[in-house]
C-alpha cells in the first residue's frame, strides 16, 4: 500500500548517489556492509536493555542514564517505522544499474528511504553523547558519522534521508529529557545529594 505523501530526492542527492554508484567498489561496499550493523536497531536495543538490567543494581545516576538510553532507543526504533508508513520514497539503489555493478547490494523495502533509521538512532545517541567528556563526546560522534556514511555508500538512503534521521533522532532524545531528567542538573542532585565543598 503507498503511503499519503512521497518524498524527493534533492538534486545534491542524486549528485552524491551518482558519485557512490560511479566510484565504489565491491570491497568498499563489503566494509560498509559490516560497518552498518552498528547502528542496527536490533543490536542497539539489546544493548540497551542489557546495560539497563546492568544497571539495576547500581548507582541511581547510573538507573536513571539506562532508563533514558533504553526509553530513547525504543523511541527511536518505534518512530521511523510510523514515519514510512506516511512517507514514500525510493531508495538511490533501486535506481541504479552502475551502483550494482561496482558492488551495492540491494537494501530493505524499495520504498522505505525516508528518514534513515540507521541515522536516528546515531543521532539520539550523538545528542545523549553530549553530557559526556569531550574526549568521549568526540569518539561518538567520529564513530556515529562513520556509520551514517555507510547508508549513503550503500545506496540505501539519499543523503537527505540521512540529514532528516540524525535531526529526529537528535530532537527525540532532547524532548525525552524532560521526562527521564537525563543531563540536567537537578537530577544530577537528586541522584548524588551529598553535600560537597567548594574548591
Amino acid at each position: 500500500m503507498m503511503a499519503p505523501y512521497r518524498v524527493w530526492p534533492t538534486q545534491t542527492d542524486v549528485e552524491i548517489a551518482n558519485a557512490v554508484a560511479e566510484y565504489t567498489s565491491p570491497t568498499t561496499e563489503r566494509v560498509a556492509e559490516v560497518l552498518t550493523w552498528g547502528a542496527d536497531e536490533n543490536l542497539l536495543c539489546a544493548l540497551a536493555a542489557g546495560w539497563w538490567v546492568y544497571c539495576r543494581g547500581r548507582s541511581r545516576p547510573e538507573r536513571v542514564n539506562s532508563n533514558h538510553i533504553l526509553l530513547t532507543t525504543v523511541a527511536v526504533t518505534i518512530i521511523p517505522k510510523v514515519l514510512k508508513t506516511i512517507f514514500d520514497q525510493q531508495r538511490p539503489d533501486r535506481l541504479t544499474v552502475r551502483g550494482h555493478l561496482h558492488g551495492a547490494p540491494i537494501s530493505g523495502k524499495r520504498l522505505d528511504a525516508f528518514p534513515s533509521g540507521h541515522a536516528m538512532h546515531v543521532g539520539a545517541l550523538a545528542s545523549a553523547a553530549t553530557v559526556l567528556p569531550r574526549g568521549k563526546r568526540n569518539l561518538v560522534w567520529a564513530l556515529g558519522a562513520g556509520l551514517v556514511a555507510t547508508r549513503i555508500v550503500l545506496l540505501a538512503h539519499w543523503a537527505s534521508d540521512v540529514a532528516a534521521g540524525l535531526a529526529i533522532g537528535g530532537l527525540t532524545e532532547r524532548l525525552l529529557r524532560f521526562w527521564t531528567g537525563y543531563g540536567s542538573a537537578e537530577a544530577a542532585r537528586r541522584a548524588d545529594p551529598k553535600p560537597r565543598l567548594r574548591s
